[in-house]
């Protein structure tokens, strides 16, 4: 019983030896081996974010993305959530929009808008009213009723001349302290905000005494430019109500600040670009008044050297009309039988244009035309 025992504890360390000789014979190929093993097993490691230090590489790769980067990458961080600015894919959707910087007069209109403001506020409020212009800003119509801050009020005025619509939005801490200032509020305090209810009658009339005010300073403003006049619509409280154009439609807006020492608002103006058409060519200017193409002093160097300039003319004595079968039976010797007499009248054409009408006649050893009747073309 015990023999096969000792017999199979002898023979276990005789094959020992030979594990040594396989490897001696393919140690080359082995190693091969283990440096393949190793590529895979950090590839591995890689993706499943696990392992040593020799798979930091593949985890750095597959680094997942926190709330606050995604939000970045999209264009909905905190920084430019008041719509100035867009940033990652919300610039890339936004980019074929045209960037009002292309009608630099704009600038200058609501800088004397601003100017304005100022001082009609003053007079309607009696009070110390300083506007600023916080932005201008390019978007689509859609995208701006979407981020209106509510509760606000809306206004819908036309261009008349322009024929076509704009929007002023003003927000709910202006209409309160306009509401206010105007019915004797005392300064030093805020004005006291009731939240979940709709504007009485009271409040919609004042901030639409205001908006009329306003209105007037935007005419004003344009009055160098083009002389158009705002009409006041309609107010209203729902962004719904308030659409005067497509929701793709580009747009400018302009958002104005007004401070009442202690208390104010915002004031936002929008104007599709559908509005600023009929004036756009005036917009693109650089300057008011600015005319692209005239310079008086060219002008008056080609006036001068017109004179100085050869221009051939073609005398006509007469015009004969014949038959093509006529004209190729011309030979040398063939007579052409004018009905022009030495009294008739010759033209005198540049071209196909006749310039004027004159005689024959001889002056020395040359043949001269005096001339009878300029005909004058296209004008009185």
């Amino acid at each position: 019983m015990t023999a096969p025992a000792d017999e199979q504890a002898q023979d276990a360390p005789a094959a020992e030896p030979e594990a040594p000789a396989e490897n001696a014979e393919g140690g080359e190929a082995g190693d091969d081996q283990d440096d393949l093993a190793a590529e895979w097993e950090a590839m591995v490691g890689g993706e499943d974010g696990g392992g040593d230090a020799t798979t930091g590489a593949g985890r750095e790769s597959t680094r997942v993305l926190n709330q606050d980067e995604i939000d970045s990458l999209l264009g909905f961080d905190d920084e430019h959530e008041d719509g100035s600015e867009k940033s990652g894919i919300q610039a890339i959707l936004n980019s074929a929009l045209v960037s009002y910087e292309r009608l630099p007069m704009l600038e200058v209109v609501f800088d004397r808008l601003v100017r304005l403001m100022s001082t009609s506020l003053r007079n309607f409020t009696s009070d110390n009213v300083e506007v600023s212009l916080d932005n201008i800003a390019s978007l689509r119509f859609g995208d701006y009723l979407n981020s209106i801050p509510l509760p606000a009020m809306l206004s819908v005025f036309k261009a008349e001349e322009w024929d076509n619509y704009g929007l002023v939005t003003v927000d709910s801490s202006l209409i309160y302290s306009i509401v206010d200032v105007l019915l004797g509020g005392r300064r030093g305090t805020a004005a006291m905000r009731i939240e979940g209810r709709p504007y009485t009658t009271i409040e919609r009339s004042l901030v639409e005494r205001m908006i009329h005010v306003m209105l007037n300073d935007l005419s004003a403003a344009f009055e160098p430019l083009s002389p158009v006049t705002f009409r006041f619509e309609r107010l209203e409280t729902n962004p719904r109500f308030a659409t005067i154009s497509r929701p793709s439609n580009a747009a400018i807006v302009i958002r104005l600040r007004i401070d009442m020492e202690d208390r104010g608002g915002r004031l936002e103006l929008l104007l599709p670009y559908a509005t600023l058409e009929p004036v756009r060519e005036l917009l693109l200017q650089m300057f008011l008044g600015e005319k692209f193409g005239r310079d008086s002093i060219w002008e008056t160097h080609l006036a001068e050297e017109l004179w100085f300039t050869d221009v051939e003319l073609t005398a006509v004595l007469d015009e004969q009309f014949m038959r093509l079968g006529d004209v190729f039976a011309l030979k040398v010797g063939s007579r052409i039988m004018l009905s022009a007499t030495p009294d008739s009248l010759v033209d005198l054409r540049c071209g196909d244009v006749t310039m004027c009408t004159g005689r024959m006649g001889r002056r020395g050893s040359n043949i001269a035309i005096r001339v009878e009747e300029r005909i004058m073309k296209g004008g009185p």
